[in-house]
């Protein structure tokens, strides 16, 4: 049951950061999930390594749409690259 949670938050975080983001992005739905998935886990690790999360502690669904974000970013830089 935790992996379909994961998965369902991580497709709503992936698609909510694809709508903040500013142009067209083509991804499927299952890498708009695993985007969303990956996310989280980004916005976890610097969270606590920043100390705004106790060890074990996940991110929140704001930190999963932020970390999101932030791979929608780096994905154009590497693609334009």
């Amino acid at each position: 049951m935790k992996l379909i949670m994961l998965a369902l938050i991580g497709l709503l975080a992936g698609l909510l950061a694809r709508l903040i983001k500013p142009g067209r992005d083509r991804m499927g739905l299952i890498v708009t999930a695993l985007l969303g998935i990956a996310g989280a886990m980004a916005a976890t690790w610097v969270g606590q390594a920043l100390g705004l999360y106790r060890p074990g502690q996940p991110a929140g669904f704001i930190g999963a749409v932020a970390g999101a974000i932030a791979l929608l970013y780096l994905y154009d830089w590497i693609r334009k690259r």
